[in-house]
C-alpha cells in the first residue's frame, strides 16, 4: 500500500491505494446515503470479474476518483490487470470521501495523485505511516453537526489481528460526521463547542438538526486477509467489518456519510469464515481508534 499526500499551496488532501499484484477476491459493503465509488457492482457475486487488483481510497470528493486513472496506468505498465486477450486491464476499485471544505476545494487528488500513491506502494521496505494525516486521511475530520470548524482533524489508521491461523488488517480513512468512541464508551474525537466536546447523538436526541453541520463525509477503508475466501464471504466480511464503524462511530451510516468498505482476500491460507467475522468488527474499531490516536 501506498499513500500520496498533498498540503502545498493551500491543499489539505491526498489518495491511498492497496495493491494486489497477483489479484485477490474482492467484496464490498456500502452502507452511507452519500457515496462516491468506483466500479463496486463488478464485485457483486455472480459477476464475471473474480479478482481485484487495486483499491483507491481518496479524498477530493467524486473529483478524486479521477486518481483511479493514474492508478491503472500505473499497473498496466507493471503488466497487472486482467487478461482479455488483447490487454490487461487493471481492476481498480475505489470509494471518495469528502475533503474539500478543509482545504484549497480546487486542489484535488487526480491522475498524477494515483500514480504516485502506486510508486510509494511499490518503495521496497516495510508498510508504515508515522503520522494519520497523510493519503486519504489528509483532510479527515470527525465531529460535524455544528460544521468544520467545529470538527476536530483525524486521519487514516491501520490495525491487524489473528483468525484461525488467518491474518486479517484494516486500512481506514476515517471522516466521520460523528464523534468518535473509545471503548470505554468515551468521546475521545468529535464536535467541539467553546473548547468543550458536544455529544452529537444526545443533541440530535434532543432536537438538534444536521441541516447545519456539514452536509458530506465518508468513512472509507480495506479489510486485508490472507484467507481462502469466496466473493460471497468477502462480501459478508465487509459487511461485518461495519460493525466495528457502529461500535467506533456514532452516529454511523446518516444520510450525510458515504461509507463503504471493501474486502481484498489473497487465498493464501484456509481459514474458519465464523473466526473471520467474529475478529473483524474489533480490528476495524481498532483501526478507526488509530486514526484519531496519532497527530
Amino acid at each position: 500500500m501506498g499513500h500520496f499526500t498533498n498540503t502545498q499551496g493551500g491543499a489539505r488532501t491526498g489518495c491511498t491505494v492497496v495493491i494486489a499484484k497477483k489479484g485477490a477476491i474482492g467484496g464490498v459493503d456500502v452502507r452511507g446515503s452519500a457515496p462516491a465509488t468506483r466500479e463496486t457492482d463488478l464485485l457483486r457475486p455472480g459477476n464475471l470479474v473474480q479478482k481485484v487488483h487495486a483499491v483507491l481510497l481518496t479524498g477530493g470528493s467524486a473529483f478524486g476518483l479521477d486518481a483511479a486513472s493514474g492508478v491503472m496506468a500505473f499497473l498496466e505498465k507493471k503488466h497487472i490487470g486482467f487478461e482479455t486477450g488483447f490487454a490487461k486491464v487493471p481492476i481498480v476499485v475505489g470509494a471518495a470521501l469528502y475533503d474539500l471544505g478543509v482545504g484549497d476545494p480546487k486542489i484535488r487528488p487526480d491522475f498524477s495523485a494515483g500514480m504516485a500513491a502506486c510508486e510509494d506502494a511499490f518503495r521496497p521496505g516495510p508498510f508504515a505511516h508515522p503520522s494519520t494525516q497523510v493519503g486519504a486521511g489528509t483532510g479527515a475530520t470527525v465531529g460535524k453537526l455544528l460544521g468544520p470548524l467545529q470538527a476536530e482533524k483525524s486521519g487514516i489508521g491501520f490495525a491487524q489481528a489473528k483468525a484461525s491461523g488467518a491474518t486479517i488488517a484494516a486500512l481506514v480513512a476515517v471522516n466521520a460526521y460523528g464523534d468518535v468512541y473509545d471503548k470505554q464508551g468515551n468521546i475521545v474525537r468529535g464536535c467541539t463547542e467553546d473548547g468543550a466536546r458536544v455529544n452529537m447523538v444526545q443533541a440530535l436526541a434532543e432536537g438538534g438538526s444536521e441541516e447545519g453541520g456539514f452536509p458530506v463525509n465518508t468513512t472509507i477503508g480495506v479489510i486485508m486477509t490472507d484467507a481462502i475466501l469466496t466473493k460471497e464471504q468477502a462480501y459478508k466480511l465487509a459487511a461485518m467489518g461495519h460493525d466495528g464503524l457502529a461500535r467506533a462511530i456514532r452516529p454511523v451510516h446518516t444520510m450525510n456519510d458515504g461509507d463503504a468498505l471493501f474486502t481484498l482476500a489473497t487465498g493464501a491460507i484456509a481459514a474458519s469464515l465464523g473466526s473471520l467475522i467474529a475478529v473483524v468488527p474489533g480490528v476495524v474499531e481498532d483501526a478507526i481508534l488509530d486514526a484519531v490516536s496519532r497527530d
